[in-house]
């Protein structure tokens, strides 16, 4: 039997706005083997909730995905990400403002880059959101975890006001969507 640890993995580091969202749609997906939410492309060393919130440190909330590139392709990966937010509005995701809610990739290699800046053209040449992307395609920096009440805060707080109102809808559309994506919808043995 195959565990986590013998399995080859890849990270991915993506922005779409509060990272409890990000953080929970991801995490639902069959080939992920964590999510860490977090801070990331700011300039300010280990910062903390308040500060990013502030706005001062030019970081996003953001989180760092460890994937099974044999079971999830960093291209699915992404397809989901752009999915489950929108990536057509600058510094925001509905009602959260400010550059700490943009929508970034933060590339980790050239690959990451191609495969990235690919499916935002196809998905502009395709016309699916209306309006231009502009989800910023960047190197990838240092990430910062985020404090411990920030991790799996979707999965531990699932009667928070936020959770019900914003949160909960993404992940109806996840599951609705791509079905064949979730942890154990794909057979095996």
């Amino acid at each position: 039997m195959t565990t986590t640890d013998d399995r080859a993995s890849a990270v991915a580091t993506l922005a779409g706005g509060c990272f409890w969202c990000t953080e929970a749609v991801l995490s639902e997906l069959e080939g992920v083997t964590e999510v860490v939410s977090g801070y990331t492309g700011g300039f300010v060393p280990d910062p903390t909730y308040e500060h990013v919130c502030e706005g001062t440190t030019g970081h996003a909330e953001g989180v760092q995905v460890t994937f099974d590139p044999s079971v999830i392709s960093y291209r699915e990966l992404l397809e989901v990400f752009f999915a489950t937010h929108d990536p057509t509005t600058k510094d925001r995701q509905g009602h959260d403002v400010g550059s700490q809610y943009r929508s970034a990739v933060f590339v980790h290699d050239a690959q990451q880059r191609a495969e990235a800046e690919r499916l935002i053209a196809d998905l502009e040449a395709e016309g699916v959101f209306g309006a231009k992307i502009v989800t910023e395609v960047v190197d990838a920096d240092v990430f910062y975890p985020a404090e411990a009440y920030h991790q799996r805060f979707y999965v531990n707080n699932p009667s928070y006001g936020y959770c019900r109102v914003v949160i909960d809808p993404k992940v109806t559309q996840l599951r609705q969507r791509f079905t064949h994506r979730l942890r154990g919808a794909t057979s095996g043995g």
